[in-house]
């Protein structure tokens, strides 16, 4: 069975991203990774982190931004969707946990 690839993408890929993807560590219809925009990212988005994606998710408007201006050709005809979740949260936040369970609903099963 096909799992969905899910790529989150936040500034440091520290705390909100991470925290998106751990949410599919044990999903049959899913597989997740993160990522970030910044040059002090833990992991940094990459050509082949795109192309791996089948959706890609971004905390917020800024960073489809940076995707649209360094990765035009990658992104284009690829679902990019902007959660507005500001950098306000720690890893595995219970609020941040509900937030993005609240708005990833609408997209995913």
């Amino acid at each position: 069975m096909y799992r969905e690839q899910l790529l989150f993408v936040c500034s440091r890929n520290q705390w909100r991203s991470p925290t998106a993807a751990a949410l599919f560590d044990n999903s049959e219809r899913y597989i997740a990774k993160s990522a970030g925009t910044s040059d002090s990212a833990r992991i940094k988005i990459t050509p082949g982190l795109i192309n791996w994606a089948d959706r890609i998710f971004v905390m917020e408007k800024r960073h489809t931004a940076i995707l649209q201006r360094n990765y035009p050709d990658l992104i284009e005809g690829k679902s990019v969707i902007v959660l507005h979740i500001s950098d306000d949260y720690q890893y595995q936040d219970p609020e941040l946990i509900e937030i993005l369970e609240s708005r990833l609903a609408e997209y995913l099963e």
